[in-house]
């Protein structure tokens, strides 16, 4: 798939939003991409982690035996990605903000991990996840996204494939350009509320 082909999706879906947004990441920007509102069309959701998962294997990670996902925002990527290489889906959860493998979930010393996210800005999720897997002696070999909103920029700790690059600009909060400044901004991800200025 192409970047053109990726973002026609996010924009059929209504998930390309246009505004002064705060990332998860504390950063704003004037591009959100809500991939919930895509992840709830399972064909669509299912076309771009296929080609995930093509471009995972094209990469010389198609021998993977297990995907693990950041909960909660790469379950869903994470599975339809597992189930297109033909491996099993885990998920770490926090816990005391902590990533920590939960439900029973088990990793083998001679299992080769990627880790799957739907979205990588600054690459803390994936980094915090492999960390967590790390310590309890997983072989975390790659992580894998949709789209990489740092081009490239972002270190995740491991070889990071991605579906496309999409470099949008980030700023914090007291580097704000003039026009971004002027927008009341509003966190519309799953760890903040709406309506914060």
């Amino acid at each position: 798939m192409t970047n053109e082909d990726v973002l026609a999706i996010f924009r059929e879906c209504g998930a390309m939003l246009e505004g002064h947004f705060i990332l998860s990441s504390g950063l704003r920007s004037p591009v959100f991409l809500q991939k919930a509102k895509v992840f709830q069309y399972a064909h669509q959701t299912e076309k771009l982690c296929r080609a995930l998962a093509e471009k995972i294997r094209a990469e010389g990670y198609g021998d993977v035996t297990k995907v693990v996902s950041p909960a909660i925002g790469g379950i869903i990527p994470g599975y339809e990605t597992s189930r297109h290489l033909g491996v099993p889906a885990l998920y770490t959860e926090r816990v005391d903000g902590q990533f920590e493998l939960r439900r029973g979930f088990e990793i083998e010393p001679d299992d080769k991990v990627i880790v799957v996210e739907d979205i990588v800005s600054t690459g803390l999720s994936i980094r915090e996840c492999v960390d967590a897997l790390r310590k309890i002696g997983a072989n975390v070999v790659a992580a894998a996204c949709l789209i990489d909103r740092s081009a490239g920029e972002a270190d995740v700790g491991v070889p990071l494939v991605s579906l496309i690059q999409y470099k949008v600009h980030a700023y914090p909060a007291d580097q704000l350009p003039p026009e971004l400044a002027a927008i009341p901004a509003i966190k519309p991800g799953s760890r903040g509320i709406q309506g914060v200025k």
